[in-house]
């Protein structure tokens, strides 16, 4: 197998240092081409005709007009070196070889820790010499470790003529990022931050990345930054993020924890010098870093916040002890979307689903895990109290037949995704796993099964 990879890989660079000549030897291929052409008796042509046709014919064998996404499908079975030297060809090819440069992913593991594949060093150097300036959408995703951690933050600092618009830190095992000195992180995110100046989204979790690293974030990009995604980044107070809210109008898409949430965050990006938010992420994790009880916020300010965002989808992500749960979903919440995550002790009560049901106008709605208490009241209340929903997951937890083909009849066609786990379902008196698809796809309008875990 190897070997036929290796054939076809010589045959492409083959052809492709051939198309070189190939441009400059056309007109003489159009004459042979007149030459040998079938023997069709043809009108005779003028100086003008001639010309005409002879151009052409050279258009239609100019290799260098292959449209990118064409000359790009070539380009990857070559290798870096033989990609290389077609991007000297012709200009059109050497804009080809860069694009690939707008977007890449930095993959950092450690060999002995990791069963990842790292990026190449070779590969790393030859990205900060010589496409630093193409770099327009950049990710790091490295392990647990801190001497990849400590890579990407070299690889960030010598970023400095670049001009990224999306960058992401991504650690695959945590702590990793934490672990790095704040002051190395915060240089290498600064260079960056200064010398891209149009960068429109950032992503990073678990990072010492702290407010005064944002207040130059928001000298430099105040007009482009448009989606800012932060969490547990135990150094970013309210204050922080105030600052962004205030500078940058522009600002469409927030993710942040739950300690950082205020109502004077609240009443800030509800003020009208502020554009209209269109996605509110609240990641509510147990056990935060100086975090004693959960602070409720007032419903004044989520007011506020839905009259001057009228469209707003308010995201909550929840991974709470049970009795944790106490301080939300008392009053109106306006939570468009929540997931209830799975961890060791880590459940949402048939209480809580029951406020929910009152409270919130639920689009989607997704429970990873519940106590062994049958959900069927909750479900149905959320059906008839919230108009809108169109999404259900549910796992480890248990719904009866009867109550799942009700919510889904509640419902009707607006659900356009339901993913229930086989397990979830218990047969009763009306139906049995074997006759609930038939009717939960009667008002579906399409065909459903639950999900299944796959066995290996």
């Amino acid at each position: 197998m190897a070997a036929v990879t290796s054939l076809h890989s010589i045959r492409v660079s083959y052809y492709l240092e051939a198309f070189s000549r190939m441009k400059r030897n056309s007109l003489s291929v159009v004459n042979k081409i007149a030459q040998f052409s079938p023997a069709v008796k043809q009108p005779k042509l003028g100086f003008y005709s001639c010309l005409n046709q002879a151009h052409m014919y050279t258009v239609l064998l100019d290799w260098g007009n292959l449209p990118h996404h064409v000359v790009l499908c070539i380009f990857q079975y070559l290798s870096l070196i033989h990609r290389a030297r077609a991007s000297s060809v012709c200009r059109r090819w050497n804009e080809v070889f860069h694009i690939p440069w707008r977007k890449f992913e930095f993959e950092l593991n450690q060999s002995a820790t990791s069963y990842f594949k790292s990026t190449h060093p070779d590969v790393i150097q030859q990205i900060i010499k010589k496409h630093a300036a193409h770099l327009h959408y950049v990710s790091f995703k490295v392990d647990g470790s801190t001497e990849s951690a400590e890579a990407a933050c070299d690889i960030l600092s010598q970023l400095v003529n670049c001009s990224i618009q999306t960058l992401g830190l991504i650690s695959t095992t945590k702590p990793s990022f934490m672990n790095v000195s704040k002051s190395h992180f915060v240089s290498a995110l600064t260079v960056v931050f200064v010398n891209s100046k149009s960068l429109s989204s950032i992503k990073t979790e678990d990072s010492p990345v702290d407010d005064p690293s944002l207040k130059i974030l928001v000298a430099n990009n105040s007009d482009t930054l448009r989606l800012l995604k932060m969490s547990s980044c135990p150094h970013v107070s309210s204050d922080g993020i105030l600052c962004v809210a205030d500078h940058c109008q522009g600002l469409k898409e927030l993710t942040l924890n739950h300690y950082i949430l205020s109502d004077e965050l609240l009443l800030a990006l509800s003020s009208e010098t502020h554009v209209n938010l269109e996605h509110l992420r609240i990641d509510v994790v147990g056990e935060n870093p100086g975090q004693v009880q959960f602070h409720s916020i007032k419903k004044q300010s989520w007011d506020a916040l839905i009259k001057h965002s009228p469209g707003v989808n308010v995201v909550m992500h929840f991974f709470l002890y049970e009795e944790e749960f106490e301080t939300f979903f008392k009053e109106e919440t306006p939570v468009t979307h929540l997931y209830f995550g799975r961890s060791e002790r880590r459940a949402v009560s048939k209480a809580v689903l029951g406020q929910i049901g009152l409270n919130c106008p639920l689009i989607e709605l997704v429970v990873c895990a519940n106590g062994l208490q049958p959900l069927d009241n909750e479900l149905i209340c959320i059906a008839e109290r919230c108009k809108n929903s169109t999404a259900l997951g549910l796992s480890e937890c248990e719904v009866s037949c009867s109550a799942l083909t009700e919510f889904v009849r509640l419902c009707g066609r607006r659900l356009t995704q339901l993913s229930i786990m086989e397990e979830v379902l218990i047969p009763d008196d009306d139906y049995n796993l074997d006759e609930i698809h038939t009717e939960v796809s009667k008002y579906l309008g399409r065909i459903w099964f639950p999900d299944v875990m796959p066995v290996w």
